[in-house]
């Protein structure tokens, strides 16, 4: 049983609120920054690392749903159907976790987030944009305001078997290792499917509320949650979504790939070392 004392609740809050701002910022939720901390700075158990997470996932999700709806830059149509893959995966990822040892799901958590920064880097000076206003979208396209060039842009959806296979990974990755799935539907969804940054970005913190209650049910039956230190990590996440919603319309669509690979490939190297 884990004693939970005012300090460790106000540092949790803190990361939360920055895992909360980079998370919103880059449309990938906050787990992937927060589950780290909590396993190799605080020493919880990985699974009721991965248990709060997705918590606070939900909450980065309302938060950026709620602040980019008006906008246009969540794409409903895709983002519901990509959703019912992505659902799939994070059931079946809850069940999976309960077998799987903390050292392996450290090391998945690893590999997986590095193979995404690497992708990311590869796509840096690339944009799914197209400038024609006359351009149609397609079925499951759509039209942003791009904020770089201070005008409605267009962008069609490609390779959507890609988009429904990697949803489903995404969703099972989301439930063992507490990520939200946004690290790997935004870079599969910009690098292999024709959608800008912003847009990917903005559907996927739509779906991954809906994506992370499946797997938090799961650990919640399963008695992983620390209700006191869930709690302040899900306010912690929900006061640094609003920062991070207002800083994702300023920033430039380059630096906001270079900071999510960045930062991927530091937790990448973290967890490494935990599990080595």
């Amino acid at each position: 049983m884990i004693t939970v004392t005012l300090g460790m609740a106000s540092m949790v809050f803190a990361v939360g609120a920055l895992a909360g701002t980079l998370g919103s910022l880059l449309g990938i939720g906050g787990g992937v920054f927060l589950v780290p901390f909590l396993v190799l700075w605080m020493g919880l158990p990985i699974r009721a690392a991965v248990s709060i997470s997705l918590l606070t996932v939900i909450a980065t999700s309302t938060v950026v749903s709620a602040s980019t709806a008006g906008s246009h830059q969540i794409n409903m149509k895709l983002g519901m159907l990509l959703e019912v893959f992505t659902a799939a995966g994070a059931l079946a990822g809850g069940i999976t976790a309960q077998a799987l040892s903390p050292h392996t799901l450290q090391l998945l958590f690893g590999a997986s987030v590095s193979v995404i920064a690497l992708v990311t880097l590869s796509r840096l000076n690339t944009r799914n944009v197209i400038l024609d206003p006359d351009a149609e979208p397609g079925e499951l396209g759509g039209r942003i305001f791009d904020p770089e060039t201070g005008r409605t842009v267009t962008y069609r959806m490609k390779r959507l078997p890609v988009a429904l296979a990697g949803s489903f990974v995404a969703g099972n990755l989301s439930s063992l290792l507490g990520i939200g799935g946004g690290i790997v539907k935004v870079p599969m969804l910009n690098a292999w499917c024709g959608v800008p940054v912003r847009a990917a970005a903005a559907t996927s913190a739509f779906m991954i509320g809906v994506t992370a209650t499946g797997g938090a049910v799961i650990y919640y039956g399963h008695g992983d949650v620390i209700p006191m230190l869930a709690a302040p990590a899900v306010i912690g996440v929900r006061l640094g979504g609003f920062v991070g919603v207002r800083l994702a319309a300023r920033a430039r669509a380059r630096w906001l790939k270079l900071l999510l690979a960045l930062i991927l490939l530091v937790v990448a190297g973290s967890m490494f070392v935990r599990a080595l």
